[in-house]
């Protein structure tokens, strides 16, 4: 029989084999099996038992091939069930022949749902396999990969029936209308028209992003509107996406291809495995991988362990998270958007500072949690101002609505990939420096003057200087020129540096 196994993302063909032979009676399972894997031995008898069909009374091996790969879950069993049943003499194994079947068996026969399909089906369909049989629950979550007959089944005794030619599997539940999408718009914030542009930046540019300002300035509100401007995933992305879902468990019943980018905010109090990824055995995804080409939003983020922030730092250069366990190593994608935000000290006296009742030393203890490599690393550096009372109860014209900046976005994004997809490169946050210091994208001398002199004086790292680049190609795509000029350039160091005044957002 073929099932597929999941290292991480990736899948792999497993071929499973039985042998039954004189003996005491006894299964044994090789193959670098798991604990939930090697628990099949008993889930399987029962199952079969129960779908009445008679249990071989031999010794029976059960082999996972190849046997050097790290075999984990449930999602073997169904394949286990019907191996053991041919090698008795039960069924013949024609009708599936070179069909790679999916599923977790109950004790009474049922086939319940697994984890990962996604990824599963789409390895079988990249090693020539055509045709797959997967438990009904997870059968629109397989029908999205293209060039495969998905079949579903409920059952074993459904699926017995059907190699005997009894009966027939179950087609996939049709396709459900596209969803009408809701969330946190733009509209709500009050005030704060430098937070709303450096926001419109992130976003066209897929930059990271911190802020700094008291409480009730609107950071957070800020952050949880990020995805509502993003465009839509494309095709790779959302199938990425959605796969990271279901290897994690938390995609939704509908089982539907996500095409909004994903938001993770996770409390200050999750640990380095729930934030990076981890576990024993094969380690799992965490909320840096499951907000995969969406928004990572980490608030009161000083509150975090600092180990934990540390952590950050390698993904998000490299865009990738690989995980050392003793099994092997995980490899989970990471492009995400990190959003910081932050008190200015532990009082967070709303007043401002005037009034903040700390100490010098407990603020700079507090902020200095936020360590230099890692803001060296976030694109966008803000500090937020208290909300006037004018512009919370009387404010003097709608603030613009998600939509309306979500078609700037979508233009200036345009406008990069034209830019850089011959290179592979999709965003401004993406391009690697050196590209930028070489011609033909090298900007004029006199319009990095500033830049070069922070540089000399060690006020500006070399990271710095080519992320405050990046933000200057992103604030020129904003307004439609082909590349940054001198102003450009200034007004990208602000928003790096933190310095700038409040810009009124564009109309």
């Amino acid at each position: 029989m073929l099932c597929i196994g999941l290292v991480g993302v990736e899948g792999h063909l497993v071929e499973v084999e039985a042998d039954l032979s004189l003996g005491l009676p006894a299964l044994v399972l090789t193959g670098l099996p798991d604990a939930a894997l090697n628990e099949a031995r008993d889930r399987v008898r029962a199952a079969i038992v129960n779908s009445g069909q008679r249990w071989p009374n031999r010794r029976i091996t059960v082999n996972l091939l190849p046997a050097t790969l790290p075999k984990q879950g449930s999602g073997f069993d169904l394949a286990i069930a019907c191996a053991l049943l041919a090698g008795a003499g039960e069924l013949p194994l024609a009708p599936i022949q070179g069909v790679a079947v999916l599923g977790e068996l109950g004790l009474d026969g049922t086939v319940r749902p697994v984890r990962g399909v996604l990824p599963m089906v789409a390895a079988a369909a990249a090693a020539g396999v055509t045709q797959v049989v997967v438990p009904q629950g997870n059968a629109r979550e397989a029908t999205m990969v293209p060039g495969l007959t998905v079949r579903s089944v409920d059952s074993l005794h459904r699926l017995v029936a059907f190699i005997r030619g009894e009966s027939e599997l179950l087609d996939p539940p049709p396709d459900l209308p596209d969803p009408v999408m809701t969330g946190p718009d733009l509209a709500d914030i009050a005030g704060q028209d430098f937070g709303r542009y450096a926001l419109e930046v992130a976003a066209a540019g897929g930059h990271h992003m911190s802020m700094i300002g008291p409480p009730g300035a609107g950071k957070t509100m800020l952050a949880e509107r990020l995805p509502s401007i993003l465009p839509e995933l494309d095709d790779a992305s959302a199938l990425e996406v959605t796969a990271l879902q279901s290897i994690a468990g938390v995609l939704p019943p509908d089982g539907r291809l996500i095409r909004r980018p994903p938001f993770q905010a996770p409390h200050h109090s999750a640990s380095l495995a729930a934030l990076i990824g981890g576990g024993s055995g094969i380690a799992r995804p965490g909320a840096l991988s499951l907000a995969h080409r969406g928004v990572l939003l980490l608030d009161e983020a000083p509150e975090f362990a600092n180990a934990t922030l540390q952590a950050l730092r390698q993904p998000l250069e490299s865009g990738r998270v690989i995980l050392g366990r003793a099994r092997g190593n995980t490899e989970y994608p990471a492009r995400v958007q990190v959003v910081m935000a932050a008190n200015p000290c532990p009082c967070a006296n709303p007043a401002g500072d005037q009034y903040c009742q700390c100490s010098a030393l407990a603020r700079r203890r507090y902020l200095s949690k936020l360590s230099g490599p890692l803001l060296d690393r976030i694109d966008i550096q803000i500090k937020l101002q208290p909300v006037r009372a004018i512009e919370l109860m009387t404010p003097s014209a709608p603030a613009e609505p998600s939509a309306t900046v979500a078609a700037r976005v979508a233009d200036a994004r345009a406008a990069a990939a034209a830019r850089w997809g011959a290179y592979g490169w999709r965003l401004n946050a993406e391009v690697p420096g050196p590209e930028l210091r070489r011609p033909p994208w090298r900007l004029a001398p006199k319009n990095t003057a500033s830049l070069r002199v922070r540089l000399d004086r060690g006020t500006l790292s070399a990271r710095g200087f080519d992320r405050i680049l990046r933000l200057a190609w992103t604030v020129a795509d904003l307004d439609g020129r082909d590349s940054p000029r001198g102003s450009d350039v200034n007004e990208a160091a602000q928003l790096r540096l933190g310095d700038a005044h409040d810009r009124q957002a564009r109309s």
